[in-house]
């Protein structure tokens, strides 16, 4: 498994790539995050980020994310030159050596969180966490979205009731500034009026649809991902569900299985994010790595401790309800298996997701979930775990 960080460019970021070498990651997972939606990433802008890159020590391993414009989501109007522009940019991508594309298909947000800096049970650090009553506070009473009430429990509406009429105004504010803060590399951040608008445009659009929607963009990109020898890799839903009212498509395992099924190529792989894929106790993410193993292109693992209101935080990487060493040792499986296989590109990149804010992260300002040291804790037991079971794989449990 080939170790990677997750860095947002030298205009974005405020860890250095030196701070990045001392983890003992190898490669970068990067973004033109300056790039508008739907525009085409220029060949020089890549070849500057691929040597900036190159030149601190690292392998430009992943892109995350070469972003889908909302028009293609919805199917709206003439796509054909957002479509050429996709293309051309992985052509791009492709040509500065980059072989491995993250996208996601989640409509109008990414990654949605209530809180940014939920605090930990022990310690001063904080964590990302998702509240199932501040979620329906905000649909219900903020954005008046009054159906949203169907999508939570009774004693949830009660408390977001509570917790709105109690609430002042910087509180809502700090609550819309959490939602909109999986953004990191969109253009928008919309207030209250800007998202009814943005939710207004996909009215009468339903899971149906947004499945249409998604397999005219593989039936558009795929090929060109065979010909370029690219491995576009969906991202799941975080969370796993249905949000504001918009249908969510990347859930869970059949979800999975009709995407993969959807255009039958080993261009069209998956995103193994054991915390998105962890936040749906419906879910068996050992068993789902194990199920698409052979489709899985790159893996961010983290992990969720679960409430039963549908509430969860980000846990400790080897805390939470997931197996992360049955995920890992299914990741490794898969490997042993591309090898024998004779692929070449039989190691698959991985990176240490959302951290805790913890030690000299605390008050640094990094993005959300980005943190220096919480991350690099992570990395460390991840790595630790997966050197462990490596070990068991070439000596066995039992020494004579």
């Amino acid at each position: 498994m080939i170790e990677t960080w997750r860095w947002y460019g030298p205009d974005l970021d405020q860890i250095t790539l030196d701070e990045v070498a001392q983890t003992g990651a190898t490669g970068i997972v990067n973004a033109l995050h300056e790039i508008p939606y739907g525009e085409i990433w220029p060949k020089d802008a890549i070849a500057a980020r691929r040597r900036l890159i190159e030149q601190a020590g690292f392998t430009w391993s992943v892109v995350e994310s070469l972003p889908i414009h909302e028009r293609i989501k919805r199917s709206d109007g003439d796509l054909s030159q957002l479509f050429a522009n996709y293309r051309q940019s992985m052509a791009n991508l492709a040509a500065e050596g980059v072989q491995v594309i993250c996208y996601n298909f989640m409509p109008v947000l990414d990654w949605t969180r209530t809180d940014l800096a939920a605090p930990l049970a022990r310690g001063s650090g904080t964590c990302l966490r998702f509240e199932a009553f501040k979620m329906a506070a905000f649909e219900v009473h903020m954005l008046g979205r009054e159906e949203a009430a169907d999508d939570y429990l009774p004693d949830v509406l009660e408390q977001a009731r509570s917790w709105f009429e109690a609430s002042s105004q910087s509180a809502r504010d700090a609550l819309l500034h959490a939602i909109m803060s999986g953004l990191p590399g969109a253009f928008d951040r919309y207030d209250i009026a800007g998202l009814r608008h943005q939710l207004a445009l996909y009215d009468g659009i339903g899971r149906d649809q947004i499945r249409a929607n998604f397999k005219r963009f593989l039936t558009e990109i795929i090929p060109t991902a065979e010909e370029l020898g690219l491995r576009m890799c969906v991202h799941p839903d975080d969370p796993p569900r249905d949000i504001l009212g918009l249908p969510r498509v990347v859930s869970d395992a059949e979800d999975i299985a009709w995407i993969l099924g959807a255009v039958e190529s080993r261009a069209n792989g998956l995103t193994l994010c054991t915390g998105s894929l962890g936040a749906n106790p419906a879910n068996d993410v050992p068993g789902i790595t194990r199920r698409f193993a052979d489709r899985i292109h790159f893996a961010h693992l983290r992990n969720v401790r679960k409430d039963r209101d549908g509430s969860f935080e980000e846990a400790a990487h080897l805390e939470g309800d997931t197996d992360m060493a049955a995920v890992i040792a299914a990741l490794l499986e898969q490997e042993t298996r591309r090898a024998a296989s004779g692929r070449r590109d039989h190691q698959i990149p991985f990176r240490p997701d959302h951290g805790h804010e913890i030690a000299s992260d605390i008050g640094r300002g990094t993005f959300p979930g980005y943190p220096l040291v919480g991350r690099l804790r992570g990395l460390a037991e991840l790595r630790g775990v997966i050197e462990g079971l490596r070990h068991a794989q070439t000596h066995g449990l039992h020494h004579g």
